[in-house]
């Protein structure tokens, strides 16, 4: 069975979203191929759930993952970070092989 813990930050803001937007189940993560490394993560909220969704809860709120992205997010910790200016969620994945040098695309 697959697994991805939400850090009480990553929580935290997914709360604060879906709040301010008055709407939504919980984050949707999938990823696409792309960038120089082979991957990357897509976010976005989701208002609905699809049959075939994984879903994680955790602190309150859920996450869902793209069946086709599970293996590659299986044992991943969802973040929300604050470095600087800029404010965003992280994945500590350990599947990931690689990064490229912008951090937007990975490898497994």
């Amino acid at each position: 069975m697959a697994h991805l813990t939400i850090t009480t930050a990553a929580a935290d803001q997914i709360r604060r979203v879906l709040d301010e937007r008055g709407e939504g189940l919980g984050l949707r993560v999938s990823v696409k191929p792309s960038g120089c490394s082979g991957y990357s993560y897509v976010l976005d909220f989701a208002d609905t759930a699809a049959d075939d969704d994984v879903r994680f809860e955790e602190h309150g709120v859920q996450v869902f993952v793209a069946p086709e992205a599970l293996e590659m997010l299986d044992g991943s910790e969802v973040d929300y970070v604050n470095e600087g200016l800029n404010r965003f969620f992280r994945f500590n994945n350990p599947n990931v092989k690689d990064e490229c040098g912008c951090g937007e695309s990975f490898t497994v």
